[in-house]
């Protein structure tokens, strides 16, 4: 318990670091003329989604030093003269924000998928940011959804319930948006965008379930039942899964400069998309019956056989189109076509390097003058008697902070393996808690601020100029 215990605060410290890692680069080093109402959507959802794990983490990390605390030296947090249900607290202001820490990232995937197999400019930009932004502070609201049967007063569950209700809204803006774009365009069914409009489907099938169990009587009988995998189900595969499948099949081309097969990619799509449904969607009814979650078995005239025998064969797609997947990945990674710099026609510039691209990026960085640069007039989005160069070791040009000015040169840091000794000191420091060896993990804390200090300490080749 320790070891998992431990193991898990140091994955809140390394996933804090990269979302504050993702912040800065965000706002500090776009490309000029990126201003914060050109940057791709999925820069919105990064950026909410890092702002939600800086603060929605610290309450697991206290959550998890409380509970060794209770382990290692018998205080009572959690302990009998504790409250176990500080534990729920804790655990669930930070688990329902991990939603959306998932979730997000996906959205804004789709949000650059939709416009370019629609061939046209997604609709209700400002709406969509909007919404991300909106979604990741209402998630902070709603965590008491997840505790309706624990026994807490009634107005404060009627006010998570509206919230849960509500936060409902921003998600629907963003469907909107995406339907009124593929509705108003000329939709190009490739891989990529099935798995885009097998993901509406599925949000909305989740979402309505979601919506439904924030009702509070009706949370009260479907609690810990199949009903509450089936939503869980929807939203982690639904709507995070098939995105980052429509990913895969969008980014791997320029990623590899292979382009994956399209007819084994429709084979994939529509087996993980019938399994999902036969499989999962089986779980809503299953639920409905009285099938409690977390059992291994159940006995024979409960009345679940039939239900069940559905969901295995649903589960069995889905894992074939998965597997279909992986043999396409390869397949094509040998004997795809080549993909050339831009397959999709597509509008944001990463399209605009050479498939795999150069470690070194664009030979000129452009000058952004849209939200869709790719289809604009290419002689814009570079001045061509620009002659700064960026030669003395690892430099990277700067912008301000909204409107993406340019005029400031970033010295990265040097290559050195001190982060790594910090990481391995930290590593070791939590090992030592396990083994309670206290002053070894004194010893080693001390090490590892020495070491993360000096790679830290800026030196005149580092600072901003």
């Amino acid at each position: 318990m320790e070891f998992f215990s431990f193991g898990v605060l140091l994955l809140t410290i390394s996933t804090t670091a990269g979302a504050i890692n993702f912040i800065v680069t965000i706002f500090r080093l776009r490309a000029p003329g990126m201003s914060i109402d050109r940057m791709p959507l999925l820069m919105w959802s990064t950026t909410t989604t890092a702002f939600v794990i800086v603060f929605s983490l610290p309450a697991l990390s206290v959550a998890l030093v409380m509970l060794e605390l209770d382990r290692l030296f018998n205080t009572q947090f959690f302990n009998a003269g504790g409250d176990p249900l500080l534990w729920q607290h804790l655990f669930w202001i930070f688990g329902h924000p991990w939603v959306y820490i998932i979730f997000l990232p996906a959205t804004g995937m789709v949000s650059m998928m939709v416009p370019v197999f629609s061939r046209r400019p997604i609709v209700g930009y400002v709406w969509i940011a909007t919404a991300t932004v909106l979604t990741g502070l209402v998630g902070f609201g709603v965590w008491v959804h997840h505790m309706f049967a624990v026994g807490l007063p009634q107005v404060s569950l009627s006010f998570f319930s509206a919230a849960s209700m509500t936060i409902a809204m921003f998600t629907v803006i963003q469907i909107f948006a995406w339907i009124a774009t593929i509705w108003g365009g000329a939709p190009v069914l490739k891989t990529p965008m099935l798995f885009v409009l097998g993901f509406i489907v599925l949000l909305v099938i989740g979402g309505l379930s979601g919506v439904m169990t924030a009702i509070i009587p009706y949370d009260w009988q479907l609690h810990d039942s199949y009903f509450v995998v089936a939503h869980i189900h929807y939203v982690l595969i639904g709507a995070n899964v098939f995105p980052v499948f429509a990913a895969f099949y969008y980014w791997l081309p320029k990623m590899t400069g292979r382009m994956l097969n399209e007819r084994l990619g429709h084979w994939n799509f529509w087996l993980m998309f019938i399994g999902m449904n036969v499989g999962f969607f089986t779980m809503h009814v299953t639920g409905l019956l009285g099938m409690p979650r977390r059992v291994y078995t159940y006995a024979a005239g409960a009345g679940w056989t039939g239900a069940n025998l559905l969901t295995t064969i649903g589960v069995f797609l889905f894992a074939a189109g998965a597997l279909l997947f992986i043999i396409n990945v390869v397949y094509s990674r040998r004997y795809g076509a080549p993909a050339g710099s831009n397959p999709w026609n597509a509008d944001t510039l990463e399209w605009d390097t050479s498939s795999p691209p150069p470690k070194y990026g664009p030979l000129r960085i452009p000058t952004v003058v849209s939200r869709h640069p790719l289809w604009d007039d290419h002689d814009e989005q570079a001045d061509p008697h620009d002659e700064r160069t960026l030669d003395d070791g690892e430099e990277t040009l700067a912008t301000t902070t909204l409107d993406a000015a340019d005029g400031f040169i970033a010295k990265m840091p040097d290559h050195s393996l001190l982060p790594l000794v910090a990481s391995v000191l930290l590593f070791g420091i939590f090992l030592a808690l396990v083994w309670k060896l206290l002053w070894l993990a004194l010893a080693l804390t001390i090490g590892a601020a020495i070491s993360a200090g000096v790679w830290m300490w800026p030196t005149d080749r580092e600072l901003i100029a």
